[in-house]
């Protein structure tokens, strides 16, 4: 972490316990939208100083913020000033990057926290611009804020490959279920039981041969030519064979030029997001090790490439998280359960599920395999199965607290720069 990360850090934790009913601060909340954002100005103890502000997504709309706001500070004297905003898809990161750039303080407000609280306002649920910029100050205000981590470097390259893989991941699937669920099942029912989405010689099938009608016209010899260019193994060729036999009773629907083109078109689609997604992967690792957490990440049972990069790309600077409670919110693997009322008691605390859903499955199969692969923490598992065997869901539930255990192994291995030692699983 650099000084500047670890100043505005700790800004931000004593700023959560000092900003209720402080005099000095000069709140400024921003409704961010594409074009043009709304700015609400006031204090800390509920004054008015400006209801609305409209300026422009640009450099002179943000010198024109800049301007308002120092004209502000020395109308009323106040001498800090903080600036917060609601995470709007990517609209808002211009602007904060611009004013931590210009050593202006930076938070952020959750979207649930500025849906619940915009009807205490007013005691009205209508929404508006103007409204919603004074929600956001409303609760900056309050001290219900979140951190703006502002990255550079291999984080945000990183971060950015990974979102990149992540959709490329659901076009990849997308063409699949295409081919199989919407070609396949119409126009060659009889060949899904031996499709393989992975395999050429299938695709092959699919792009050059789909209409049963062709493939019954053609000799088998001739029929391997069209859809493979490559010598192929015992079992390939008796896959191909048999989608052959199975052509000419076939009762799929006839397949024209249209058809045909589509097919082609779908796999070559899949096959181009596939190598696509191989370069993609090749350029995470590639970022992943230049960074010397990377191989304490690796170094957990269950950690892959795939797993230690989006723990990596997650947490970014271990050191900004002050315990592990924290990290496990990063995740959403945090639990909570309705303890109100009589049946408290009985409540089933559940994880929230509030963070990245991506990092968190990832975890989630580090956790399987870590538990079914490796001893130290197979005898691990077992010993917190013991007695609990017959409790319905508890498989489930074990894997999810071994998901958090593996997360916050992760965080403290990065912090310390050390390999995973299996003497930790016997640690409290």
């Amino acid at each position: 972490m650099d000084k500047s990360d670890l100043s505005r850090i700790g800004w931000f934790r004593q700023f959560k316990k000092e900003i209720r009913g402080s005099a000095e601060y000069l709140i400024v909340g921003i409704d961010i939208a594409k074009e043009k954002h709304h700015g609400f100005f006031g204090t800390a103890n509920g004054k008015t100083l400006l209801k609305r502000l409209i300026f422009d997504n640009s450099r002179e709309g943000f010198e024109k913020l800049e301007v308002q706001v120092a004209a502000l500070q020395v109308r009323y004297g106040l001498s800090r000033v903080v600036y917060g905003m609601e995470p709007t898809a990517n609209y808002h990161k211009p602007l904060g990057e611009y004013l931590i750039g210009k050593g202006h303080e930076v938070v952020m407000v959750g979207g649930e926290a500025v849906s619940k609280n915009r009807g205490t306002l007013d005691n009205r649920w209508d929404k508006h611009d103007t409204k919603d910029a004074a929600n956001v100050a409303d609760l900056v205000s309050q001290g219900k804020i979140l951190f703006y981590e502002s990255v550079n470097g291999g984080v945000r390259e990183l971060r950015v490959l990974l979102a990149l893989k992540r959709r490329l991941k659901r076009q990849e699937q997308a063409y699949a279920v295409r081919i199989r669920n919407g070609l396949l099942a119409q126009y060659f029912p009889e060949m899904d039981g031996d499709y393989e989405q992975g395999k050429a010689d299938c695709l092959g099938v699919v792009k050059w041969c789909l209409a049963p009608s062709r493939i019954a016209e053609m000799g088998f010899e001739e029929f391997m030519g069209w859809v493979t260019s490559r010598r192929l193994v015992r079992s390939q060729e008796n896959r191909l064979r048999g989608i052959w036999e199975k052509a000419p009773g076939s009762i799929g629907c006839e397949a024209g030029e249209a058809v045909a083109f589509e097919a082609g078109t779908s796999v070559d689609q899949l096959r181009q997001t596939r190598e696509v997604l191989k370069v993609t992967a090749e350029k995470i690792e590639a970022i992943c090790q230049r960074f010397p957490e990377y191989e304490s990440l690796r170094s957990i049972p269950g950690f892959g490439p795939d797993v230690s990069s989006k723990v990596l790309g997650a947490i970014g600077d271990p050191f900004r998280f002050n315990a592990h409670r924290q990290v496990l919110k990063l995740a959403g693997l945090d639990l909570g359960a309705d303890r109100s009322g009589k049946d408290s008691q009985k409540a089933t605390p559940r994880i929230s599920k509030k963070g990245k859903a991506d990092l968190r499955y990832a975890l989630f199969q580090a956790a399987h395999i870590a538990s079914t692969r490796n001893t130290a923490w197979m005898a691990y598992h077992t010993r917190q199965l013991q007695g609990r065997e017959k409790e319905k869901g508890i498989y489930y539930k074990r894997m999810v607290k071994l998901a958090a255990k593996l997360l916050v192994i992760a965080w403290t291995l990065m912090k310390n720069k050390e390999v995973f030692d299996p003497s930790y699983l016997n640690q409290k």
